[in-house]
């Protein structure tokens, strides 16, 4: 057996968030109190018993601070209030007091890139541009009657907005124009930022996920770039991400808040090549770990156009899920993910045969992911094996980046029907339907009579299905955090070396520690690989093929084992 070893020179820090299993919600779809069709913090209140039985340790909730809701709450008006249909600071409280005595930690979304366009601060500096906000956001003149440059946002269009009743004057949204960038190139507006994030810190958080952090810089001659679109735009990407000179305000983010308290921190950075990770998460990182988005994105060649598709490999997947895991391991610490409220769900994107797209995919795909080095995050939903849906027309979306994608995709020269698969595919409503709990009415998410965004096609994937079947994917998850958690192999799933076992075909192999082996067949054939099986800890299938050493894996069978002697 031939194997490559990704270890540290020193001996690894044990510090309580590599010990986590985060689950991660999104309240509006999580569950429905009130019966208004939108969850809520009570409603995730009512489930704490659910996700203690699964196991998980720390939650993950989107944001729920007040917003107008154009980018479903990352659209914020006010950083230290409660958006009212999700309940009151009061209800966030108990959620809080609740956890604690469960010993479940809360990590909130910290959205600082930008505002909602309804926010006070934005308000008070298109009132007053000479006050003390008025410099808290990006205004530029126009150019020729046009807009300042060519720069195109993530979701479609210029990046450019104009200032209502302000001739020639437009502002920055990196985004959809309701959500206007900050200007972290002022100082005064970075310590309103840092206060709010120690007031939070202080009343007890256990952390923060941070938003779209890498666009918080941006190149400051604000010339325009290469066009990359029909559309005669060039993507904001090019000069207003991870831009140099960003590492001032990580540092300074990082020394004036989180390092301050025993939180942790987790970056969505998009676009940081593996030569920076050290800056992101090593010794001296603005953050703990942050997701990498190299092996989520293997769908498509930009994360932000999905018209632009590819024919991934399993073996494509299997060496960017390798050298992720060599860099995490050479440098610091890895927030492992298959799915969030970004992405479709992993099911559907995964698995090739429709066959498999079922409970043994869903099982196959847990194994590859929750053992890898670092803390692994699961999405709501995830431990059920819930699916995509298929909808037949553009108005059955609520993603604002979904229905940026569709005319996107017609403007590139794709028919109405190609541009709504590529929508089915990738929409971010994928992961953002509501959470499937019974069968009775809207699968149980609320009780009352509407739902703010139409379920799945799979209604009978449902948590009162699957709760006690030992044959289940809950159950399945359920066990692998029983693994990771509470066993004898704990200290090698935590913390042991990864190693990358050599494979062929469509089989996925890897090493924890000194004994433990993950072996996953992402292919609709039978795999094999040589290798004397010890305990079988962990089976998709019912039984485990072996003949010789020879292990002979079925179609999706993912297996953890120790080795043999």
């Amino acid at each position: 057996m031939k194997s490559i070893s990704y270890r540290r020179d020193k001996v690894l820090k044990k510090l309580w968030w590599k010990e986590e299993v985060v689950y991660q919600i999104y309240p509006k779809s999580f569950y429905d109190s009130n019966k208004d069709g939108i969850g809520d913090i009570q409603g995730i209140i009512e489930k704490l018993d659910y996700l203690k039985k699964l196991g998980v340790t720390s939650l993950w909730i989107c944001p729920i601070f007040k917003s107008p809701m154009i980018d479903n709450g990352y659209d914020i008006s006010d950083y230290i209030d409660v958006q009212d249909e999700f309940g009151t600071m009061k209800d966030l409280d108990t959620l809080i007091e609740k956890c604690k005595s469960l010993e479940i930690k809360i990590i909130l979304d910290l959205v600082v890139n930008h505002t909602s366009h309804e926010h006070h601060w934005f308000k008070e500096a298109l009132k007053n541009p000479e006050g003390p906000c008025g410099d808290f956001y990006i205004f530029k003149n126009g150019k020729n009657g046009k807009v300042p440059n060519n720069w195109r946002s993530i979701f479609g269009g210029s990046v450019w907005e104009p200032v209502p009743n302000r001739e020639n004057l437009y502002y920055f949204h990196t985004f959809h124009k309701g959500q206007p960038d900050l200007n972290w190139e002022n100082p005064n507006l970075r310590r309103e930022i840092y206060k709010m994030i120690n007031w939070w810190l202080e009343k007890g958080i256990g952390g923060f996920r941070i938003d779209s952090i890498t666009f918080v810089k941006k190149d400051q001659d604000y010339l325009d770039s290469e066009i990359d679109g029909k559309d005669g735009l060039s993507s904001v990407k090019h000069k207003g991400r991870n831009r140099p000179g960003i590492e001032k305000f990580l540092y300074e983010l990082n020394r004036e808040t989180f390092e301050k308290y025993r939180c942790v921190t987790v970056g969505e950075a998009p676009g940081v090549p593996y030569e920076q990770y050290n800056q992101y998460i090593g010794k001296n990182g603005y953050f703990n770990m942050i997701f990498d988005f190299k092996y989520a994105d293997i769908d498509v060649e930009n994360g932000s156009e999905w018209f632009r598709r590819t024919n991934w490999t399993t073996k494509e997947l299997k060496e960017k899920i390798f050298k992720s895991q060599e860099v995490f391991q050479k440098i610091g610490w890895g927030a492992n993910f298959l799915e969030n409220h970004d992405q479709p769900r992993s099911l559907t994107k995964y698995i090739r045969d429709k066959k498999y797209r079922n409970h043994i995919g869903a099982k196959a795909l847990g194994c590859l992911f929750f053992f890898l080095r670092g803390t692994p995050f699961i999405y709501q939903g995830q431990e059920l094996g819930m699916e995509n849906f298929t909808r037949e027309n553009i108005n059955e979306f609520d993603d604002v980046s979904s229905i940026d994608n569709y005319n996107r995709s017609i403007l590139e020269g794709y028919s109405e029907k190609e541009a709504l698969n590529f929508v089915n595919l990738r929409s971010r409503d994928n992961g953002r339907t509501p959470m499937q709990w019974d069968n009775s009415s809207f699968s149980g998410f609320t009780k009352g009579d509407k739902v703010w965004l139409g379920l799945t096609n799979s209604l009978n994937i449902n948590v009162v299905n699957q709760i006690e079947d030992i044959n289940s994917v809950f159950t399945f998850y359920k066990k692998m955090i029983e693994l990771r958690q509470n066993s004898n192999y704990s200290e090698d799933l935590i913390y042991g070396d990864f190693e990358q076992i050599h494979s062929d075909g469509d089989l996925i192999a890897y090493k924890r520690g000194e004994n433990i082996v993950c072996l996953v067949n992402l292919g609709d054939s039978t795999q094999n690989i040589k290798l004397k099986v010890g305990e079988i800890l962990l089976n998709n299938y019912k039984t485990l093929k072996i003949k010789e050493n020879n292990i002979i894996l079925e179609p999706y069978q993912g297996i953890l084992i120790t080795k043999g002697e």
